[in-house]
């Protein structure tokens, strides 16, 4: 599922960049691995050791080879760590076939080694604005693990079946010698389906990439099409102006959810398995007073951002049903697609092990199905257990030893990972958000109140009309409480980068 995206265009040695570098060691974040993890990456990217179904370790030459299946990734421009590459048919009889193959990772990572225990510590890929802190060492996840174009390269292959409707039918997943054939990005993949000159395996990513939509409403499922930020910088002042993806982006996103949700059943056929759940968001209904707890749950928040940005939400229109008629390539509809990533943050990780029968409500409300990370192992360190899960069941087969010990502790350590994730995220929301406003303090803004302290009326959160911001606002002691879901002046008091986040007071 989406996080915020956000980018700068700015020059080395320019505030934002130095406020970025500063926080990552306030954070503690690693800037390399240490010499036994990176030392175990570089001897595992010369020399693979590839898991053999008997337990045993296989070579890329005692592999299955399916080099001559021409995949190709599908990926930003620039990007090396390419976890997933794909082809796409007609079936014969009706219907499509998916041959998706993910990163072998489990054929690079020793249980148990340096490299396996670093991981286990940095859980995922963390993402500031202007690079990436990576789970695994380059050598791997922009090398040796990576699907890049013409080298041949261990994978995970899943195969799945489709009907003409786009509805799963049979599930398939092996180790195989793979080798993509190219490496594509989203504006050339968008712009040769648009002139209808896409070959047919791409052809077929936007007709099932539809189909699957189509299934997606079918769930009541709710899929954000996440914009980019993109932090400009201009004579010293920066912009804020969001790219909204292309719907490329999201057709490929359906063969991932695809594949997340195709592990889940697999595992839970199987009796063992970890799934990515998330609980219904809480609702609220028109009966209810602004103020009331219930009016307060994640969607109610929603509504008062909706207002603040001007997006018409009427009652009756449900949370999905609106999100299907948001553009995002509107800065309004935008901000608002941004904001609703809160309601993802609930999400968790559910185990079972066969030692009781598999929950029978462990599902992702988002997606509106049981569903498990599956596709990003080179990122996130769950996908590499999942693949193994995943491998061992349509095997029928018994999960390897290391994977279930694993099993256990992996809800906590991603959890733990998660918490990191959204700190920093938070942390370059705000400092993003003193940048575009540093030059402003003093100013008055439009703002609408769109959350209040339960023990603390007078400190709240406003959402600004222009920019759309948000940021805490706080009365004088003792003075009145913040009118939530009204309209306020607010003055900006605080924004300087890496020093103070944007504070507002009631004008």
């Amino acid at each position: 599922m989406p996080r915020l995206h956000m980018h700068v265009t700015d020059a080395a040695d320019a505030p934002l960049r130095a406020a970025l570098h500063e926080l990552r060691g306030t954070l503690e974040i690693p800037h390399h691995f240490p010499p036994t993890a990176q030392a175990e990456a570089e001897s595992a990217a010369r020399a693979p050791r590839i898991p053999a179904a008997d337990g045993a370790v296989a070579t890329e030459h005692t592999l299955e080879d399916a080099t001559d299946l021409p995949l190709f990734t599908l990926d930003p421009p620039g990007s090396l760590d390419l976890d997933q590459a794909l082809f796409l048919s007609r079936r014969p009889g009706g219907g499509y076939r998916v041959h998706y193959a993910i990163a072998d990772v489990a054929s690079f990572v020793t249980p148990g080694g340096a490299l396996d225990a670093e991981a286990h510590h940095r859980v995922t890929t963390l993402y500031f604005p202007d690079e990436r802190v990576p789970l695994y060492p380059s050598v791997l996840s922009e090398g040796a693990a990576s699907l890049l174009p013409d080298r041949d390269r261990p994978a995970v292959l899943w195969q799945l079946d489709l009907d003409a409707e786009g509805a799963l039918t049979s599930t398939s997943v092996r180790r195989a010698l793979v080798r993509s054939r190219a490496a594509l990005d989203y504006a050339g993949v968008q712009r040769v389906l648009d002139d209808e000159t896409a070959e047919e395996p791409l052809a077929l990513l936007r007709e099932i990439g539809l189909l699957r939509e189509g299934q997606e409403v079918a769930r009541g499922a709710i899929s954000l099409q996440v914009p980019e930020q993109e932090i400009v910088e201009h004579d010293g002042r920066y912009t804020l102006a969001y790219r909204a993806p292309l719907p490329a982006y999201g057709w490929n996103a359906q063969i991932s959810l695809l594949t997340g949700m195709a592990a889940a059943q697999l595992m839970l056929a199987s009796g063992t398995g970890i799934l990515r759940t998330l609980p219904s968001p809480k609702l609220s209904t028109s009966s209810e007073p602004e103020g009331s707890p219930s009016r307060r749950g994640s969607v109610a928040r929603l509504r008062l951002t909706a207002r603040a940005l001007g997006i018409d939400w009427p009652h009756h229109t449900s949370y999905s049903a609106l999100i299907r008629t948001l553009d995002p390539r509107r800065a309004d509809h935008a901000a608002f697609l941004q904001d609703c990533t809160a309601l993802l943050r609930g999400a968790g990780y559910t185990v079972f092990d066969g030692s009781a029968p598999p929950p029978a409500d462990a599902l992702h409300a988002a997606v509106a199905a049981p569903y498990a990370h599956a596709t990003a192992p080179l990122r996130r360190l769950v996908d590499r257990y999942t693949s193994e899960l995943c491998l061992a069941a349509s095997a029928g087969a018994e999960p390897p030893a290391w994977v279930r010990s694993a099993l256990p502790a992996l809800p906590r350590e991603m959890e733990t990972g998660t918490q990191r994730a959204n700190q920093v995220e938070r942390a370059c929301v705000d400092l993003v958000e003193a940048a575009l406003l540093r030059d402003r303090v003093g100013e008055t803004f439009e703002a609408l109140v769109v959350d209040i302290q339960d023990k603390d009326p007078t400190h709240g959160t406003v959402h600004l009309y222009d920019p759309a911001v948000i940021g805490p606002v706080e009365t004088a002691p003792e003075g009145p409480a913040l009118p939530l879901g009204h309209h306020i002046q607010v003055r900006l008091a605080e924004a300087e980068p890496g020093r103070a986040p944007v504070r507002f007071t009631p004008a």
